[in-house]
């Protein structure tokens, strides 16, 4: 008996038919040229199906480049390194900067909490750049963003460290989490300071031919 109601097999079956019914598998639109767990999400977040491939290039800055013409070159660059013919492939490289000086993934402890400590109570940019190739065809755009932090304290510095997060994140810190707590102003692209701007990329991926409505609210 179920809610008063006899359940026949015929139910059953119709139930156990129901239950095994799955969304239909997503075909890839694209591939990710990254394997960054943040800029996977940002683009799962924008509806988009894709595959990763890792690329692996030379990411230092050049003599006399600018930071801007740095993550564009970096983006495409990655782009380029796992061209598919098949599919577009985007490409996306993040900088941090603080008096023209580009604040990496800190290596260990001395180094983050030097960043942290340069951070403290300043305005510091970040630049993304995104980058789509496919076939012969390429594009590029870029997003500037402008974070103001509060002061941070030396035992927050270091307690924040021993968090782990600062390990694996461009400027020592990663303000979608627990680094949040340091920024008292954004002006710009929120997505873009994680890594992945999401007008930028949406407006590319739909230049190169990518119906990014396609799973949309799927």
């Amino acid at each position: 008996m179920a809610g008063g109601r006899l359940v026949v097999a015929s139910d059953a079956r119709a139930v156990r038919r129901r239950v095994a019914v799955r969304a239909p598998a997503r075909s890839p639109q694209i591939v990710l040229a990254s394997q960054s767990p943040r800029r996977a999400q940002l683009l799962t977040q924008l509806g988009i199906a894709f595959v990763v491939r890792v690329a692996d290039i030379d990411e230092r800055r050049l003599p006399s480049e600018t930071v801007e013409a740095m993550v564009e070159r970096l983006a495409l660059a990655k782009a380029n390194a796992v061209s598919d013919v098949e599919l577009p492939v985007l490409g996306a490289d993040t900088a941090v900067t603080l008096d023209d000086e580009v604040l990496g993934k800190p290596a260990e402890r001395t180094e983050g909490l030097r960043m942290l400590a340069a951070l403290s109570g300043r305005t510091h940019e970040v630049l993304t750049a995104v980058a789509v190739v496919r076939g012969t065809r390429s594009g590029v755009r870029l997003s500037r963003s402008r974070v103001t932090f509060r002061e941070i304290t030396p035992a927050e510095a270091d307690a924040y460290w021993r968090s782990g997060e600062p390990r694996d994140k461009a400027g020592g810190y990663g303000i979608q989490g627990i680094g949040g707590i340091f920024a008292e102003r954004i002006e710009g692209s929120y997505s873009g300071i994680v890594g992945l701007p999401l007008a930028e990329t949406d407006a590319l991926l739909r230049a190169f031919g990518v119906d990014t409505w396609r799973y949309r609210g799927a």
